[in-house]
């Protein structure tokens, strides 16, 4: 099967996708920065084990043409509007060609949260990116029916959920159904904060996002190039 190479990947999210919970191994050469740190990066998320993934893909593909550039953007705390209006601009200047993104968990922990609203926020920087030709990678929330703390919020994020589901249609992006994967049931795939992934669960989770994307997955190191955000 054939399919996309791409050559600039950048994560939009919180601390889901920037991997606070996964402490990164010793590595050498350069790594994706987050837009408001100068230093390397500390840990080691879904994303970055994604971009690797995509960086060796390429160099298989063509090692004359090069391997992936990738920049993670993701920040703890934040909202789809954060996203929306800060995270999604700054990949469009960066010229991504593939953008991941993961949000709406901040929003729907409010008991006032409207799973709705929050999908047709999204909606626009889904179409912001699309319109600027970069490919998306839509990841659904996940069913926290486990998590006796967030129990009460799964009916708002599977309606929040079906949204994306729509919204992937209309747009024409892949779609990483986190919702989906019974692995996550296991509290081996979390922290022992239970709200974020233990470096299982983001090896799962760039494995999944891999195959999502029509890319054959291998366990590999960090990425061999770095996109300064």
């Amino acid at each position: 099967m054939t399919h996309v190479r791409w050559q600039r990947y950048i994560a939009l999210g919180d601390s889901l996708t920037g991997g606070a919970s996964d402490a990164a191994p010793t590595r050498r050469g350069a790594f994706g920065v987050l837009a408001d740190r100068s230093a390397p990066r500390d840990r080691l998320g879904w994303a970055d084990r994604l971009a690797a993934i995509l960086d060796r893909d390429a160099l298989l593909g063509d090692a004359e043409r090069g391997g992936v550039e990738f920049a993670d953007l993701a920040v703890h705390g934040r909202r789809v509007r954060d996203v929306v209006e800060e995270q999604v601009p700054r990949a469009i200047e960066l010229r991504a060609d593939l953008v991941s993104l993961m949000i709406g968990g901040e929003d729907l922990i409010g008991s006032r949260s409207d799973p709705d609203a929050l999908a047709g926020r999204l909606d626009d920087g889904v179409a912001a990116l699309r319109a600027s030709g970069a490919d998306v990678l839509l990841a659904t929330s996940f069913d926290p029916r486990s998590a006796p703390l967030l129990r009460p919020l799964r009916s708002r994020a599977a309606a929040f959920n079906a949204n994306l589901w729509s919204i992937a249609r209309g747009h024409g992006t892949f779609v990483l159904d986190v919702w989906g994967m019974r692995e996550l049931q296991d509290p081996g795939f979390w922290a022992e904060d239970r709200a974020h992934l233990s470096p299982l669960g983001h090896r799962l989770l760039a494995s999944r996002a891999a195959h999502s994307l029509g890319v054959a997955y291998a366990e590999v190191g960090p990425p061999r190039l770095g996109l300064r955000a």
